[in-house]
């Protein structure tokens, strides 16, 4: 309970801040212990990259191998030495590998959704279970980590706070898109800045950031004008979404470090190659390059829709192998490597992880692995965690967690606490009705610096 006894003066500074804060939900009281924690070096991360492989990576394969375990379970792959002795990984992550004293792997996960992949994306990605009620995105959804910090800690200058790219995965070929990638209940002025183009074609370029040839800047800003009088004319209507997204719009337009961030054919050749020439590779050396920029998050989602990729119901062996694991390796170990190079690790969190696993056991349908949301791994680096560790444990053959178990909500929590956010932080959406952020996670202690 807050004390009422009479406290220091607030400054001119502090009270704008404080009314700008309770357009946001925000109270007074955490609008000052979030300057207090900014104070004390509260947030160890500056920007976050996700890298979520969209469809349910096989934790067995990949950071959990289980080489003494039967052949039905332990697979085709054999293990191979980390750069941490005693950690091992799967043998075709080999560049992965020889990244882990930067990493901290969680191989405890777990969750209760197994069968939609909708419902265990937004898990994953929010913190909140809400068991397999499946279906698409929805306006009373929780917000994605990208929203939330970017109300925040928004990004000093006209860059978006946070970017998706470069699908809005489908829940299934002609689905909805999934939900946990967008603002939610904070509305859609805090929905990301979406980049659908392949960052790995020739041709790449975002037209729309810039203006059109019947458009000369003394227009545009005519325009611009009229603009923001007909926003405050409309103001506290229905309309008032339509009106901040036409301002981030115009603020797109007007930002050359934003032009400049996509302008990924600026990057030497070799780099490039080393990210892997593919839509993946590229978008994760995109990502780096938007938040050098000043957004605060990045999220690629690895499949156009949750069956397309790291889903590998049949043939899992034969398509981790020959497409998905070498992608992964490549743009894993080159974006740490680059990250590390520019002196943005320190200040970075990656984030790799998916939905769920996948089976212990390997299924007749072409040796593949189905859903597994009873146990699973993931990866964090950078910015905030420790290197070279592993927290939690699986059991013999992967199927329950050993020791430290660990929930999304967690994770979620351990990621705002990295950013500066707390993890209980009460916001309200546009109807003012209160919201804890992830009133069920707690931030774990022990992989954090």
């Amino acid at each position: 309970m807050q004390s009422h006894c009479p406290g220091p003066m607030l400054s001119r500074r502090q009270m704008i801040s404080a009314g700008a804060a309770s357009y946001l939900g925000l109270s007074l009281p955490q609008v000052l212990a979030a300057k207090e924690s900014r104070k004390a070096g509260g947030s160890s991360a500056d920007a976050c990259i996700v890298i979520f492989l969209n469809g349910g990576p096989s934790h067995l394969d990949m950071w959990d191998p289980k080489p003494d375990a039967p052949p039905e379970v332990r697979g085709e792959f054999k293990p191979i030495q980390t750069s941490v002795t005693g950690v091992r990984f799967g043998e075709h992550i080999p560049k992965f590998a020889q990244q882990m004293h930067r990493c901290t792997v969680i191989r405890s996960a777990h969750h209760s959704v197994n069968n939609a992949h909708a419902a265990a994306v937004y898990c994953a990605l929010t913190g909140h279970d809400r068991g397999e009620i499946g279906g698409g995105a929805r306006p009373d959804d929780y917000p994605c980590i990208g929203s939330v910090v970017g109300t925040q800690r928004p990004p000093r200058g006209a860059v978006p706070p946070h970017v998706l790219l470069p699908y809005i995965t489908k829940e299934g070929a002609g689905g909805p898109p999934q939900p946990g990638f967008f603002g939610g209940w904070l509305g859609k002025t805090h929905d990301p800045l979406v980049i659908l183009r392949d960052p790995n074609a020739a041709d790449f370029a975002l037209p729309e950031l810039t203006l059109g040839p019947d458009i000369d800047p003394s227009r545009f800003d005519a325009r611009r004008q009229l603009e923001s009088k007909l926003a405050t004319a409309r103001k506290g209507t229905s309309a008032d979404d339509l009106d901040g997204i036409r301002a981030k719009a115009f603020d797109l337009l007007t930002a050359p470090a934003m032009r400049e961030a996509v302008r990924i054919d600026r990057e030497p050749a070799k780099l490039r190659d080393a990210y892997g020439r593919n839509i993946y590779g590229q978008s994760v050396l995109l990502s780096r390059r938007l938040i050098e920029a000043g957004s605060r998050v990045a999220c690629v989602s690895w499949a156009p829709d949750a069956n397309a990729t790291w889903d590998t119901h049949g043939n899992n062996f034969k398509t981790l192998k020959s497409t998905l694991l070498p992608q992964l390796d490549s743009a894993f170990s080159a974006l740490l490597d680059d990250l590390s190079a520019r002196g943005m690790l320190e200040r970075t969190l990656v984030v790799v992880v998916g939905d769920f696993g996948r089976t212990p056991k390997i299924n007749t349908n072409g040796a593949g692995r189905d859903h597994w949301n009873f146990c699973y791994s993931l990866v964090l680096a950078g910015g905030g965690v420790k290197g070279g560790y592993v927290h939690g444990s699986s059991d013999k053959i992967g199927a329950k967690p050993g020791l430290n178990p660990v929930r999304p909500a967690d994770v979620i929590a351990t990621v705002y606490e990295c950013m500066g956010v707390p993890h209980d932080l009460e916001l309200r959406d546009r109807l003012a009705r209160p919201f804890t952020l992830c009133p069920w996670g707690h931030p774990i202690r022990d992989v954090l610096v």
